[in-house]
């Protein structure tokens, strides 16, 4: 019994086992059947198909005839694949072999990516080798689409004109471009130990970090502070920052834009407006001024007629004119670089001009100072106004003097130049031509690279309190500008300066005015002349002279007065007439058209203390009309006067009378 029953036990065993193999043969088999990837099954001794699911041949396009007892190099879909006995002994000797990325073509070419991977496995007596294939075209697709946005996406953060950067709310740089690290100069390995804070010092760090504060808790905000570099350098930037959620946390994206030039345009809009009320002042303020320096110098100028020579009140009444030449220089100079002071450009021999100042120049230096001209060889000729060309050079001469307190060397040189090309190119405004040019050198102290950055600002002096107004090279710069010119310095601590001007050379010939001769009386006439001043104390001191040296003077404090005044004269007819451009109840001009009606023949000269733009309102400064700026001297009025009577010019009068006049700063 006991054995039947064990016999019937092994053959219940072997029939549950047959079961059990033939249900997982079933199971794999529906497995095999409804897979979504695609299975070959290969001999493994031949390398050729047994079997295929199919999903595959429908994905390829074939049939499973078609595919049944070929190996897979057979196929063309596979042509890529390492085939045969090297793909075989790959399998045997790993179990294992993998493609990531086979390109695949299907029967009706359509393109594919699929990954293949192969093992070799037992099957109930035997070793096949299966092959599964799987489709991740789309995969590959959005991986490349993936790329391609990082790319794009990191490109565009790179060619930003500022920095970019991305940090977390611990202040850790999670993201930054290259101009970051182009601008911070910190390596990438430096930034991530690094956070927003680092690249800034003292009251701007406490300032950053609270803008940072304030971004995290309100979302946005901007900024203007300085970022240090790892150098040292700081550079004005401004800064951005939004918040925005990362991975479920918070952080802050930004950005960084260098405003080093914005602010020196700031600064030079500050400069300009600051220079547009100083023109303002100077303008409002000329007219008086002029008339009130006018009337110091001329009674100066009597009151040493007066004395003997030997009188010790000379020297006072020498510093009293000194004094207004002084006040006179200063308006000048204030009224030339607002572009608020008539020009009168005249062609000039650049050489004649530096030695009529010659004796000038001698007496602003300090005699520890040996001073050396040398005018170049057949010096070219400019066009210019005279006293601004002597301005210049008086400005640059006193600037020279100041810089060698315990004496020096001082050269005036004057040549031809030709800038070029190559030169305008690296000096902004010039334009490349012929010039002469005017060097003034000196030995002094030389300027730092700080000075040298604003020594053309306006009121900017590095001499002591009261000894400097800033407004020296300022005008100079001004000066040669307005007469298309270039202005250029070199200048080393400790081994001096040496200022360059070039002016443009012109082929025109000399003014006939350019000389003048010494000594001599100022000129006489026996003319009646009518004199229209509105300032009384003017009107005084202009009869006064003109009476002094003969002259017939009618006065009159307006125009409408002075109209009265003409046609009331019943004697000796009027030959000329002075007068101010700008007085109440009727101008000078006005009255001046007036008269000319009755009276054609008669001459006018106009005088006035306003500034150009002033007076060009009353067509006072068109072509041929003699004109007078204030303050003058008695001799510069009297010269004026002989010279229009008599149809000549200023310095012809001067060669008669055999003298030259010494005009004051902002006299012509």
């Amino acid at each position: 019994m006991s054995n039947h029953h064990q016999n019937g036990n092994v053959a219940g065993n072997g029939t549950r086992s047959e079961l059990a193999l033939r249900a997982s043969e079933l199971s794999y088999r529906r497995l095999f059947e409804a897979a979504q990837d695609g299975i070959l099954i290969l001999d493994v001794d031949t390398g050729r198909i047994t079997d295929v699911n199919p999903f595959l041949f429908k994905l390829l396009g074939f049939s499973r005839e078609e595919m049944i007892g070929k190996t897979v190099g057979e196929l063309s879909p596979f042509k890529d694949i390492e085939t045969n006995q090297a793909m075989l002994e790959r399998l045997q000797k790993n179990g294992y072999v993998r493609y990531e990325d086979l390109p695949l073509e299907t029967r009706d070419g359509r393109r594919m990516a699929v990954e293949f991977v192969s093992n070799v496995y037992q099957a109930g007596d035997k070793k096949v080798i299966q092959c599964n294939i799987r489709d991740i075209t789309e995969r590959k697709l959005a991986e490349k689409m993936i790329r391609s946005e990082r790319n794009f996406s990191e490109t565009s953060l790179n060619s930003l004109p500022g920095m970019f950067y991305l940090f977390d709310q611990a202040g850790k740089f999670l993201r930054w471009n290259r101009n970051f690290e182009r601008v911070s100069g910190y390596a990438a390995e430096e930034l991530v130990r690094m956070g927003p804070l680092d690249f800034f010092t003292g009251d701007e760090r406490d300032y950053i970090a609270k803008k940072i504060e304030e971004a995290f808790m309100e979302g946005a905000v901007n900024a203007e502070a300085h970022f240090t570099a790892k150098d040292g350098t700081r550079t004005p930037y401004y800064l951005t920052g939004q918040k925005i959620q990362m991975e479920g946390k918070p952080c802050l994206i930004g950005t960084g834009i260098d405003i080093s030039e914005r602010k020196k345009l700031e600064a030079q809009f500050i400069g300009a407006q600051k220079m547009e009320v100083v023109g303002q002042l100077a303008s409002g303020v000329a007219h008086d001024f002029n008339n009130i320096l006018g009337v110091i110098i001329g009674y100066s100028d009597l009151a040493k007629l007066e004395l003997v020579s030997d009188s010790p009140a000379q020297k006072y009444i020498d510093e009293i004119r000194h004094a207004s030449e002084r006040a006179a220089g200063l308006t000048r100079q204030l009224l030339i670089f607002s572009r608020k002071q008539t020009v009168q450009p005249v062609v000039l021999d650049l050489n004649d001009t530096v030695r009529d100042l010659d004796k000038m120049l001698r007496r602003l230096i300090d005699e520890n100072i040996e001073l050396t001209i040398v005018p170049g060889k057949q010096a070219g000729r400019i066009r210019a106004d005279s006293g601004y060309v002597g301005q210049v050079l008086m400005n640059l001469v006193v600037n020279a003097r100041d810089a060698m307190p315990h004496g020096g060397k001082l050269t005036i040189a004057t040549s031809n130049v030709t800038l070029d090309e190559n030169y305008a190119r690296t000096h902004a405004g010039v334009i490349p031509g012929d010039y002469v040019m005017l060097s003034i050198s000196d030995t002094g102290a030389g300027m730092t690279e700080e000075v040298k950055a604003r020594m053309f600002e306006a009121f900017f002096t590095t001499k002591p309190k009261g000894k400097g107004t800033g407004l020296g090279l300022a005008t100079c710069q001004t000066i040669v500008q307005q007469s298309g010119g270039h202005i250029g310095v070199y200048s080393e601590v400790g081994k001096g300066t040496t200022f360059k001007v070039y002016f443009p050379r012109v082929e025109q010939p000399l003014n006939s005015d350019k000389q003048s001769a010494k000594g001599g009386p100022l000129p006489r006439g026996t003319e009646t002349l009518l004199l229209v001043e509105d300032e009384a104390s003017v009107r005084h001191l202009a009869a006064g002279v003109l009476e002094a040296q003969g002259y017939n003077v009618l006065r009159a404090n307006n125009g409408q007065e002075g109209l009265r005044v003409a046609r009331e004269c019943k004697g000796q007819p009027i030959r000329l007439v002075i007068t101010d451009v700008i007085m109440p109840r009727m101008g000078g001009k006005v009255m001046a058209e007036w008269l000319k009606t009755t009276y054609p023949d008669i001459k006018v000269l106009f005088t006035s203390g306003y500034t150009d733009d002033a007076i060009a309102q009353h067509g006072v400064l068109e072509p041929g009309v003699a004109f007078l700026p204030k303050p003058y001297t008695t001799a510069t009025l009297a010269c004026k006067v002989r010279a229009i009577l008599d149809n000549e010019t200023d310095t012809s009068i001067l060669r008669k009378q055999g003298r030259t006049v010494n005009h004051p700063p902002g006299s012509t």
